[in-house]
């Protein structure tokens, strides 16, 4: 099937001259050179910003629950809202894209102020440590790393080519991954004899918030190109006229809520004693953080490698394996040697998850569209992410940790027998963007 034959089946296309599927012409040498230079200093300090983006990782991922746990004693509401602090700015996201229509701001401005307010959070966290303002700086603070993804993903799509985008995305999160492993051991080793170091973790990221502002003021980037709406869910008529978006954001939300619901559940599995293995914080660290951090940072250019050339349906069926069989052996194994699989396992799917979840909509958006649909997907993944932890730790009063990986098991198979028909729908990315915009405009 042809990519124009693909759109068709979402946009009414009446021009019979649109089913033509020959390239557009190529750039002209300063458009080329352009582009290139955008690249180099985009790739330059999305490079640096990788280095505070590892730092932020470890907060969401393991040290804010593992500070409420262990300082705070925190219920399970506490822990719910905590798990859930990034899951709010990707619920926001669709309200920021249609801001930034309105006002025409530029994308790299609007993150280097939600980055500044992070690191305003962590610092005042850090010098009055309490629970309510731990819960508050990890929803809020956390929520202004993650509102600016649909924005940040536009800047990949106008500064990286489209034939490496999967590859400079992933070198990047290499550098991440490794950060978040190193930071992981140091402060997890820290944590064990004293966590009097939790105010000196909040410090390191309120510090990483700043650098990551200093960043994005670095960014080439123009006004935003998203046309005016009169309401921020404008993004979502796109979910009812594009049949294969809709059908692949379904297929997300099963597995996404199912995923969620466990990532923090390997926290409270290890930390918490009823669940009878109540590990110290350097070895949930190292579970959490060290060996699946290792494993992204060696895998994460191959799956850079394989998202520009793999169909992406195979590319999320394999991922989506990969995430029910670490789901099963971290969480039907009592034992160290499942522990440890169930994190390698979880490692190698995060990996390609990453350039997935940040990248997908790359391969179904006109251009100057994708910010629209990122915001639509990253809406989606924030709330299953506000959901989805809450409904675990609730769940607990009912349910066994396994129990409750069995039921995501289930749901990640749901989502694969759906995705499974579209594989042969799929076409790699055409280069109609500007007949698919057209046929848009006249509706």
């Amino acid at each position: 099937m042809s990519g124009c034959t693909f759109y068709s089946r979402a946009y009414p296309i009446k021009n019979d001259a649109a089913s033509d599927n020959s390239p557009r012409p190529s750039l002209s040498l300063t458009d080329a050179q352009a582009l290139a230079a955008r690249t180099r200093v985009t790739h330059l300090y999305e490079r640096w910003r990788a280095f505070a983006s590892g730092i932020i990782e470890t907060a969401g991922t393991t040290f804010l629950l593992l500070i409420a746990v262990k300082s705070f004693q925190a219920d399970a509401t506490s822990k719910a809202l905590i798990a859930s602090g990034g899951s709010l700015g990707l619920l926001l996201s669709p309200l920021l894209v249609w801001m930034a229509g309105v006002y025409q701001w530029k994308t790299a401005r609007a993150g280097c102020l939600l980055m500044l307010w992070g690191s305003l959070l962590f610092f005042a966290t850090a010098l009055l440590p309490a629970l309510p303002l731990l819960i508050f700086a990890s929803t809020f603070g956390l929520a202004a790393s993650t509102l600016i993804i649909p924005l940040v993903t536009q800047i990949y799509e106008d500064n990286y080519p489209k034939t490496v985008r999967g590859q400079l995305f992933s070198r990047t999160v290499v550098i991440r991954i490794a950060i978040a492993a190193i930071f992981s051991e140091v402060a997890g080793r820290y944590l064990v004899s004293n966590l009097g170091w939790q105010r000196v973790l909040l410090l390191c990221f309120g510090a990483a918030f700043a650098f990551a502002a200093y960043c994005f003021s670095r960014y080439p980037s123009a006004q935003s190109r998203l046309e005016y709406s009169s309401h921020p869910f404008r993004s979502f008529r796109y979910v009812k006229e594009d049949r294969l978006f809709r059908h692949t954001l379904i297929c997300w939300m099963l597995m996404g809520f199912a995923n969620l619901m466990m990532i923090p559940m390997r926290v409270e599995f290890l930390a918490n004693e009823k669940h009878g293995i109540a590990l110290g914080a350097g070895e949930i660290a190292f579970l959490t953080g060290v060996v699946p951090n290792m494993v992204r940072l060696l895998l994460s250019p191959a799956w850079g490698w394989l998202f520009d050339r793999v169909n992406f349906f195979t590319l999320r069926l394999c991922l989506n394996c990969g995430f029910a069989l670490g789901i099963f052996s971290f969480f039907l194994s009592s034992d160290l040697t499942g522990l440890v699989f169930g994190a390698v396992v979880f490692g190698i799917s995060t990996a390609g998850g990453d350039v997935a979840w940040s990248l997908w909509v790359t391969k179904f958006a006109p251009s100057s569209r994708v910010a629209d649909y990122m915001a639509v997907h990253t809406f989606l993944t924030g709330l299953r992410g506000l959901v989805a932890p809450l409904a675990a730790f609730q769940a607990l009063n009912y349910l066994t940790v396994s129990q409750l990986g069995v039921i995501s098991i289930v749901l990640i198979g749901l989502a694969n027998i759906m995705l499974i028909p579209e594989i042969k729908f799929f076409p790699q990315r055409a280069t109609i963007d500007a007949v698919v915009e057209e046929a848009l405009d006249e509706k």
